[in-house]
């Protein structure tokens, strides 16, 4: 295996998580979902916590991996509508084949880091090129606190996937051309995510 078999095993834990649920996760059925003999998972995360931890890890450097690769290939945004189009494409990415996966188990983590502080460090967004390329954007464009907006701004986007992975279908372009309009509105930062998005 030419994989470090602790990323192996993390990947599984993803797939195990996204399919089976937080119930589901146990040392076993990533055993399985890795096609390794039983006990392997074990004998690398000897706890849950152990390989609850080492799969967040893992669906972070995934994200972290694929934002900055899309932001260094992205051109220069020339107006709203090619950063809708940007800020679309991602939300396909995370609503489509191993990127809905992700998106499953990253949501899962995300409530269980409630109960688990270490696990809200690990999964706290992380600055990386395609952030960047928004914010200038945003700071190009005059926005006072393109920072600010920027995070309000994806972090809308997210509320929009979850939304999808809950309710099924796709985004509609239109909800995010509204999110992109609120974020380059001068009128102060009280903008929220449900004011210009359709519900």
């Amino acid at each position: 295996m030419s994989t470090d078999r602790r990323t192996v095993l993390a990947d599984a834990a993803i797939q195990v998580l996204a399919e089976e649920g937080m119930r589901g996760l146990t040392h076993r059925a990533v055993d399985r979902a890795a096609e390794l003999p039983p006990g392997t998972t074990s004998a690398y995360f000897r706890t849950r916590q152990a390989l609850l931890t080492a799969l967040v890890r893992r669906l972070v450097a995934h994200d972290q991996a694929e934002l900055q690769a899309a932001g260094e290939r992205a051109p220069v945004m020339r107006d709203a509508g090619e950063l809708t189009d940007g800020l679309a494409g991602f939300v396909e990415r995370r609503l489509t084949g191993t990127g809905r996966q992700r998106s499953l188990a990253r949501y899962a983590c995300a409530v269980e880091s409630v109960r688990h502080p270490e696990l809200r460090e690990i999964l706290v967004p992380r600055e990386n090129a395609a952030r960047e390329a928004v914010r200038a954007f945003l700071r190009a464009r005059g926005v006072a606190d393109a920072e600010s907006r920027t995070l309000t701004l994806l972090a809308c986007v997210d509320g929009l996937v979850f939304d999808r992975l809950v309710g099924g279908g796709g985004v509609p372009r239109d909800d995010i051309s509204g999110l992109v309009a609120a974020a380059l509105r001068d009128s102060g930062s009280d903008e929220g995510c449900g004011r210009d998005a359709p519900g």
